[in-house]
This record gives C-alpha cells, sequence and structure tokens, in this order.
C-alpha cells in the first residue's frame, strides 16, 4: 500500500500527517507527502511543524517539501488531500477515472462533513499547529486501522 498526503505548500499539514502515519503502520506502508505548489521545494517542514511534531515524539527533520508531479497519480494508492482547493489540484492533474478515485478528503475517514477541511496553521501560531496536530492524529489512527484491518483480510 502506498499512501500519499498532499497540502498546499508541503511544509506544515501533509509533513506532519506523513508523519503521523509512518508511526502508525508497518514499513512496508509506502507513505509520502507532497504539496500542490513548488515555492517551498526543497525546504524543510515549517520550524512550528517540526516543533510541534517534536513535542509529540515524532521526528519530520528529513522530509524535504516537494510538489506533487502526475507520476504520483499512477504510483499511490490513496491520495488525501487536506483541503478541498488542494483536492481540486489534485483531481486536476489526474488522467483518468482510476487515478480520480484515489483522491480523497482526508477529513472523510472520519466522517466529518461540517468541518470537511484541515485547516492551514501557516499564518497561525503554536495553538493552530497543535490543533492540526490533534486533527491528524485522529484521522491517521483512523487510516491505519482500516490498513490494518485491510491487510489481515
Amino acid at each position: 500500500m502506498k499512501i500519499l498526503m498532499v497540502c498546499l505548500g508541503n511544509i506544515c499539514r501533509s509533513p506532519l500527517a506523513e508523519g503521523l502515519l509512518k508511526s502508525k503502520v508497518p514499513g512496508e506502508v509506502l507513505v509520502d507527502s507532497a504539496g500542490t505548489i513548488s515555492q517551498h521545494e526543497g525546504k524543510h517542514p515549517d520550524p512550528r511543524a517540526l516543533k510541534t511534531a517534536e513535542r509529540h515524539r515524532l521526528d519530520i527533520s528529513a522530509q524535504r517539501s516537494r510538489p506533487i508531479t502526475p507520476e504520483d497519480l499512477e504510483t499511490f494508492d490513496r491520495i488525501y488531500c487536506m483541503d478541498l482547493d488542494v483536492m481540486e489540484d489534485v483531481i486536476s492533474k489526474a488522467r483518468n477515472e482510476e487515478q480520480r478515485q484515489k483522491v480523497l478528503l482526508f477529513m472523510s475517514v472520519l466522517g466529518d462533513h461540517e468541518n470537511a477541511e484541515v485547516p492551514d496553521p501557516y499564518w497561525g501560531d503554536m495553538d493552530e499547529f497543535e490543533n492540526v496536530y490533534r486533527i491528524l492524529d485522529k484521522g491517521c489512527e483512523k487510516i491505519a486501522a482500516e490498513l490494518t484491518s485491510f491487510q489481515s483480510s
């Protein structure tokens, strides 16, 4: 199984989601992250994301931002998008219905359609990063549980 987490710049939400999911699934599950823009390409996650992860004993310091590619839509089995704009951007890159079906809104795993988006903490403070961490942690728990039940059946 190969899972891609996607946000706008790949420095806040998706790196946290990548790190969280990697910590919850077996090593044979490939987890990566990307952004829909290349503005931060090659950069480490935002210092506040690093600090939030570190506070929860999660090391995401080796991650580097990268833009999503057409190959990602071929390679990954599931692509979780952090908000609706990101999801629309990713779907617009899909070449066929099979690729479009792989693209999901992250919050859909929690069944939370009222708050369909993981808020972008980029312009916020540490409290907002902590809130995003909690949301991502719950969602990654659900994804990990689904993967575990899927692999054991």
